[in-house]
C-alpha cells in the first residue's frame, strides 16, 4: 500500500475544489464540537457541490461533510464523481491539520466513486495532500464483492 500522499502541482480544478471545501465549512451544524468540516464533490460534469457536516445531541445521528455532500449528490440523481475535497478545524478558525475522512465516509466514497477517486484534504488553497480512494481504503468493499 502507498502510505506517501501524492502532492501535485496546483491545478486550476484543485484550487477550485480546495476553496469549495473550505467555504463550505460556513454549512456546518456544529453546537456541540464546534468543529466545522466542510466538503466540496467534483462531479464527471465539472460541477462542484457542497456540504457539511451535520451534528446532532445524539451523536450516533451525526453526518459527516463528505457523506453530506455524496447525499445531497446522489439524491438529485448524480452518481459519477471525479474528487472530493474535505477541510475541517475549530469553528471560527482556520484549519490547523488535515480533516481525513473517517471509515464510514471511506466506505460510502467506495460505493459511489470507488478507488480511483481522488480525495484532496485541505489546510488552505495551497496546502493539501492528495491521494486515491483506494491508498486510503485498500481492499475496498463495494458492491462488486457480492455479486
Amino acid at each position: 500500500m502507498n502510505t506517501k500522499p501524492e502532492k501535485k502541482g496546483q491545478s486550476e480544478c484543485t484550487e477550485r475544489l480546495g476553496r469549495a471545501a473550505l467555504d463550505a465549512r460556513r454549512f456546518a451544524y456544529a453546537p456541540y464540537s464546534r468543529y466545522t468540516v466542510g466538503a466540496a464533490l467534483l462531479t464527471a460534469e465539472g460541477d462542484i457541490l457542497q456540504g457539511g457536516n451535520i451534528e446532532n445531541a445524539s451523536y450516533g445521528a451525526t453526518n459527516c461533510a463528505e457523506r453530506t455532500v455524496i447525499f445531497k449528490a446522489v439524491s438529485e440523481g448524480r452518481r459519477n464523481f471525479t474528487a472530493i475535497a474535505i477541510a475541517g478545524g475549530m469553528e471560527g478558525a482556520e484549519p490547523v491539520d488535515y480533516a481525513y475522512p473517517c471509515g464510514i465516509c471511506r466506505q460510502v466514497m467506495q460505493e459511489f466513486a470507488g478507488g480511483e477517486l481522488i480525495v484532496i484534504v485541505a489546510k488552505s488553497v495551497t496546502d493539501y495532500r492528495e491521494y486515491r480512494l483506494g491508498d486510503l481504503l485498500p481492499y475496498g468493499f463495494g458492491g462488486e464483492s457480492i455479486q
